[in-house]
């Protein structure tokens, strides 16, 4: 267990970023929150930590989000998901996380500006009808996103992609992507165990650190709670272009 109070002030702010994430505010403080842990520790390390407390988190998640979800998206992503982390676990050796960091980002900037421009440039005004449910898009969001969550720990914006469109409730979005992400970070435990990421003194960190981690989860729902759709999708979609820019940043070495 780490006994140096500066890796202490860099995990911190970083359990306490990712839980805000978990309880509904963004992926983009979730990936925050790693690079500072990084800090003091290696990626690989900081991946390792974390993910323990991803999974607390989600427990805690689960059960605040528990009336909430669209079981319909669930149903045709999630097979997609599973799909991407069991190709990433087989292709990790193979495929540079770097350069899929830069696919994402890139594909999710476009995705988000193409949303702003449409919805504050010129012509603005227009609205646009939720899209239904598209199987195949689906199944290469949801593979992609198992895929980009296993190698590269950018899962998010391609759920994103594929989910936000929707329009579901806040409340909906938000219990659905807290239990595709749940899902994922539990069947993920099986790869980062065989790989030998999640020794015993990675774990005894991850324990130190619980405590911070329910505190932010429950701020980061409280505010999801209290925002109206006309909020919660500007923010989301602002949430998921910071993302995908601290996506791409790391992939490039910036």
């Amino acid at each position: 267990m780490p006994q140096d109070l500066s890796f202490y002030y860099a995990a911190v702010p970083a359990v306490l970023l990712v839980g805000l994430a978990k309880g509904g505010m963004g992926d983009a403080l979730s990936l925050i929150g790693l690079p500072f842990l990084a800090l003091v520790v290696s990626p690989v390390e900081a991946a390792a930590i974390l993910l323990p407390i991803l999974v607390f988190m989600d427990m805690i998640s689960l059960v605040i989000w528990r009336g909430h979800g669209d079981w319909a998206t669930l149903k045709i992503m999630l097979p997609g998901a599973i799909l991407g982390i069991a190709l990433g676990w087989a292709t990790s050796a193979l495929v540079p996380g770097d350069m899929l960091r830069v696919v994402i980002g890139a594909v999710t900037i476009l995705f988000c500006l193409r949303y702003f421009w449409n919805n504050f440039g010129p012509g603005a005004g227009k609205i646009t009808p939720p899209r239904g449910q598209r199987p195949v898009a689906a199944s290469f969001w949801g593979t992609f996103s198992g895929y980009g969550s296993f190698v590269a720990h950018a899962g998010g914006a391609p759920f994103q992609i594929y989910a936000l469109p929707l329009k579901l409730e806040p409340r909906d979005y938000t219990g659905t992507s807290v239990r595709f992400f749940a899902i994922l970070n539990a069947i993920k435990l099986i790869p980062y165990f065989a790989l030998g990421q999640l020794d015993t003194q990675n774990l005894v960190t991850s324990a130190t650190l619980l405590p911070f981690a329910p505190l932010a989860t429950l701020a980061g729902a409280w505010c999801v709670r209290r925002m109206k759709p006309q909020i919660f999708y500007p923010f989301m979609y602002a949430m998921a272009l910071i993302a995908a820019i601290l996506i791409m940043r790391e992939g490039l070495g910036w």
